[in-house]
């Protein structure tokens, strides 16, 4: 806290700063000056920096154009202490939320930069703006001379850092805003990367703040939003997010100004938002026949009369799409890589008062287990990775992810990775679901991670799906397949595992499911699969895997494709039940899932066992890995543990034997004491 005995110079550094952004021939704005009305819409919206609405005005802001002609909003904010440049959380990154998830406004309102970032925030939520430069002034007059002294913090904030920025550089001042300097300023930023230890960090504590802001959504529209059926929220997310995504240059975001709660023909709310969803998707090149489908089932909802009736001048849609923009809008624009619309899916369906099958059938599985079983399948950027009951496409996400860590890795022409991305998105990965609500929330997915959404089909991959996913009946050419089934289908879903794999020549496949399928349930499935598929290894998974959403013991059974199960053939059983995880099933706690053992590392552990063999062994003990065999005609054996060992040991013998002589010397003793007694002694 600044001594309440020192005078801010804060005028001083913003007469000093402006000054010299006039001396570089700078079209800059000071505080109360309008820039455009997209980004003065945008702070005007955002929360302010004490947590009220509106009112974020940085003390100086430009809007630079590189030789590209992209667009760089500058904001800049100024402070008059010594020590009110920028605070820091424990990782060393810019601490603008506190340990809760929550924005921390002390910081914010405190410190220059972690002001300026504040703003850059507001620019990505409600603007086409996808980098911002982020920069705090601040300073001090010496004692002696009376100087004025000021130090100067410049940051990156994008979609590509999560909002959270980087430090581009240090500066003694802002000359890099210079006509003649600001390309090799932009060249220095777009050179910036993070590590992926970084990035997993970021996305960790990104997702912490999205699973807290889906279900105050959530709760929110739950309680007061009445008429609005489950399947009409999924909808309705589904809506404003596409419509609010926009893409540069050719189809604006739609605004929550844009829609005016009128009641006349083809101009209500429902109307708006449906012809930019249209607009959207007609750039995006999908297949007319999804295109359709995905605007007739939108339709249903969205142009209902009562949703779009007028109360004290606000529609139902308008007010719920504010909600939905201002709640979530941040986090579906800034880019993570992660089953941003699966969190949302879980959440909303934990409302809903499913039968327990139902409920099996349609939880989600948590981002770091379907992690696991891309990595079980052994998923590279050259896999072609297909779901035959994608949910919301939260398996495919995972597998898009491992394959463009994979394609970063080896591909160093930035040309060909670019390449690679794409092909990555559009043409290596394929899911196939059945249920229409679930399946917008499978298209939104690919849509938000960059397009892979033409390969989501709404088909029954049992009944109405033979191999072809183009126009031109082009089989897709499968090697990697991740599942995690409705159990409540034939064998508990190892009907799709048989029908998967029976379509596939080669490579691997992972699939978690419940346990029973392999100890009877689905023993004639079972049978049927090892004819030409090997299994590799069987994984007993937490019994609390899914905690709050079902009750059910499953296992991860890893095939290799295309070569038939032989009876001496060596499978891997790994009882994973401690997966370093705990647990808990709290409504308020804004942290569910605590890494108590070391989880990382057992993850990845599992992952070398099946892949390389106990010589891995390291956390884990041959109690909990044991390699055996099965019978390929049974099909009910896949579920086997580290046998017990009966027969005593000669250590044992001696332990006993041990024992019970200090067993018989204390009975001896005590009676020698007890005669002692009796005879006075």
């Amino acid at each position: 806290m600044a001594n309440q005995n020192i005078q801010s110079v804060e005028p001083n550094i913003a007469d000093i700063i402006n000054t010299q952004l006039k001396s570089y021939n700078l079209d800059y704005k000071l505080e109360q000056e309008s820039l455009n009305d997209e980004i003065d819409k945008a702070l005007s919206e955002y929360l302010s920096k004490s947590g009220g609405k509106g009112g974020n005005r940085p003390d100086a802001k430009l809007l630079l154009q590189d030789k590209n002609l992209n667009y760089y909003p500058i904001l800049i904010e100024y402070k008059g202490y010594k020590d009110k440049l920028v605070k820091f959380d424990i990782n060393g990154q810019v601490e603008n939320n506190t340990s809760k998830n929550e924005p921390h406004y002390k910081n914010i309102s405190s410190y220059a930069v972690n002001g300026a970032i504040h703003y850059a925030n507001a620019i990505l939520h409600y603007t086409s703006y996808t980098d911002v430069i982020a920069i705090g002034v601040t300073g001090y007059k010496e004692d002696t001379s009376g100087e004025i002294k000021y130090s100067i913090g410049v940051y990156y904030v994008s979609k590509s850092n999560f909002g959270l920025g980087q430090e581009v550089d240090k500066f003694t001042d802002l000359s890099f805003l210079k006509k003649n300097n600001f390309d090799d300023f932009i060249k220095t930023v777009k050179e910036l990367s993070l590590t992926q230890d970084e990035i997993e960090k970021l996305k960790e504590k990104k997702e912490k703040e999205i699973n807290a802001s889906l279900v105050a959504l959530n709760n929110d529209i739950y309680k007061n939003e009445k008429g609005l059926g489950e399947n009409d929220r999924v909808y309705l997310v589904a809506a404003s997010i596409i419509a609010t995504l926009g893409i540069p240059g050719k189809v604006s975001p739609l605004e929550k100004s844009d829609l005016k709660s009128k009641q006349e023909q083809e101009e209500k709310d429902g109307d708006i938002i449906i012809r930019k969803i249209k607009s959207f998707l007609n750039y995006k090149n999908l297949p007319e026949t999804k295109k359709d489908l995905i605007l007739r089932t939108l339709q249903n909802t969205l142009l209902t009369d009562n949703i779009n009736k007028a109360v004290n001048g606000e529609s139902q849609l308008k007010r719920v799409f504010s909600k939905i923009v201002d709640d979530l809008g941040i986090y579906y624009k800034i880019g993570l890589t992660t089953d941003f619309t699966g969190k949302l899916f879980n959440e909303m369906y934990s409302w809903l008062g499913f039968t327990q099958d139902k409920l099996n059938d349609v939880v989600l599985t948590p981002s770091y287990v379907a992690t696991l079983l891309v990595k079980l399948a052994r998923v590279n950027k050259d896999s072609y990775v297909w779901d035959f009951a994608t949910g919301s496409a939260g398996l495919l996400v995972a597998a898009m992810n491992e394959m463009l860590i994979d394609a970063k890795e080896k591909i160093k022409s930035p040309q060909e990775l670019g390449q690679k991305t794409i092909k990555i998105k559009a043409e290596q990965l394929l899911g196939l679901e059945v249920l229409s609500s679930i399946y917008m929330l499978a298209v939104l997915n690919m849509i938000l991670m960059g397009d892979g959404s033409s390969n989501i089909l709404n088909k029954d991959s049992l009944n109405d799906f033979d191999g072809n996913y183009t126009d031109e009946n082009e089989k897709f050419p499968a090697n990697a397949f991740i599942l995690n089934p409705p159990y409540s289908a034939k064998g508990n879903g190892m009907i799709f595992v048989e029908k998967a794999l029976s379509m596939m020549s080669g490579g691997y496949a992972a699939i978690i499911i419940q346990s029973s399928a392999g100890s009877g349930k689905a023993a004639d499935y079972n049978k049927k699969i090892l004819e030409n598929n090997t299994l590799i290894a069987s994984i007993k998974m937490p019994i609390d895997l899914f905690v709050g959403k079902s009750n059910v013991q499953t296992n991860i059974y890893v095939f290799r494709v295309g070569e038939p199960h032989q009876n001496d053939d060596i499978v891997k059983f790994i009882d994973f039940s401690n997966d370093g995880y705990t647990r808990t099933n709290r409504k308020k706690s804004s942290i569910n899932l605590k890494d108590t053992d070391n989880a990382k590392q057992r993850y990845q552990e599992i992952v070398d066992l099946v892949r390389f063999g106990k010589n891995k062994l390291n956390i884990f003990t041959e109690k909990e890995y044991y390699e055996g065999h099965i019978d390929t005609q049974n099909g009910a054996d896949w579920n086997q543990s580290s046998p017990v060992d009966t027969i005593p040991k000669l250590d044992d013998f001696k332990k006993t034997v041990s024992a019970y002589l200090v067993f018989e010397v204390a009975n001896i003793l005590k009676r020698q004491n007890e005669a002692n007694d009796s005879l006075g002694k």
